[in-house]
């Protein structure tokens, strides 16, 4: 890499970082204030029914233990995954369903919030995908099962909020994790399709009025095992080419963290296998930096800056994709009220949402 591409990176990386700060300090005097929390919640069409509902969910698929038996097992995750033996803490199915009781379930209200955030560029995938065709969906890094309901969850919105193609609209989701999530997608996903389960004391209109989340043919969901910094060309386009929306939610900064080579190529074949109009979602951290080795010397970068440069490179107008979408500090807060045995936490995420096109030629 000549040294005028790499001055060329390192002012763009510099305005990136300026920018970031600018907007902390922003978003700082501004203040996710619970007055505006409240506000967007009077905007949303989110019920605490529904949000409920979710956390239900993985109440009744993955609770078994006694709170003291999962309480320890929670402990041995906490300790493998401050260690960061990853191939530990997500070793085993006790293991997986601990971790999904503690995260998973409060990560999939942020997550419905995420697909509320970009409903409109849904909705229009959703049309497209009417006409006898699934919506598609492709989630790298989804195996914990948050994404499985916050999607099933999405499609209960769509259908009671009504419109011209909401009782068209179905899914077809693949979620691709390293770990093995597959037994923890499966139960996640037939309590979605499945009864609700009542108090014995519900009245007869709430049993009448029950249903389940999502009807098994509207939502079809699988869990596939991969490391997709191992795809190569031919794999990315199996999976990715007929897919209306890829997510990275929550992932991109680890993929970075392993490989920045791999994960750029991965991005890239990602940009030459999907079609047009599809979308990718990438949602993390807010601040997120990953290290990039030029010349032998290492240098951090913003996530946002890597993807950007990536998919955009230096002239956004002439590349394959455009950011219709993006805010680099957001926050879902818990809502009071919402019965879970454990505490819930709040999310704080970046997000940015990227339209495939063909560029017009000059």
């Amino acid at each position: 890499m000549n040294k005028d591409r790499v001055k060329l990176m390192e002012l763009r990386a510099a305005k990136a970082d300026l920018k970031s700060a600018k907007a902390a300090k922003v978003n700082a005097r501004k203040g996710a204030t619970k007055e505006q929390d409240q506000a967007r919640l009077r905007s949303s069409k989110i019920t605490a029914n529904l949000q409920q509902r979710c956390l239900n969910i993985f109440r009744d698929s993955l609770w078994g233990d006694d709170f003291d038996t999962f309480e320890k097992t929670l402990q041995e995750v906490k300790g493998h995954l401050y260690n960061r033996d990853f191939a530990r803490a997500f070793g085993s199915e006790h293991y997986l369903r601990a971790y999904a009781i503690r995260w998973s379930a409060a990560r999939s209200l942020g997550y419905l919030q995420v697909f509320e955030d970009i409903n409109k560029f849904l909705f229009e995938q959703s049309r497209a995908a009417s006409e006898g065709q699934s919506l598609k969906i492709l989630g790298i890094g989804a195996g914990a099962g948050a994404e499985l309901v916050s999607i099933a969850s999405w499609l209960n919105l769509n259908k009671s909020s009504g419109g011209v193609d909401a009782d068209k609209t179905t899914v077809d989701a693949t979620l691709v994790d390293i770990a093995q999530w597959q037994p923890i997608s499966d139960k996640l996903a037939e309590a979605a399709a499945s009864m609700p389960v009542l108090s014995k004391y519900a009245s007869a209109a709430v049993r009448a009025a029950s249903a389940p989340m999502v009807a098994k043919e509207e939502f079809e969901a699988r869990c596939e095992q991969a490391d997709v910094l191992d795809w190569n060309e031919q794999t990315v386009t199996q999976k990715a080419s007929t897919v209306d929306l890829t997510t990275i939610m929550f992932t991109l900064n680890e993929l970075y963290s392993t490989s920045v080579p791999k994960t750029q190529h991965f991005l890239k074949n990602l940009t030459t296998s999907m079609h047009d109009g599809s979308l990718l979602l990438i949602v993390d951290s807010p601040g997120s930096y990953s290290t990039v080795s030029i010349n032998g010397a290492e240098k951090k970068y913003p996530m946002q800056w890597l993807l950007d440069h990536t998919l955009l490179g230096a002239f956004p107008e002439e590349a394959l994709w455009e950011k219709v979408l993006t805010d680099e500090s957001k926050w879902f807060r818990v809502p009071e009220g919402l019965q879970y045995s454990i505490e819930l936490e709040n999310m704080r995420y970046q997000i940015h949402l990227y339209k495939r096109r063909t560029p017009q030629p000059n």
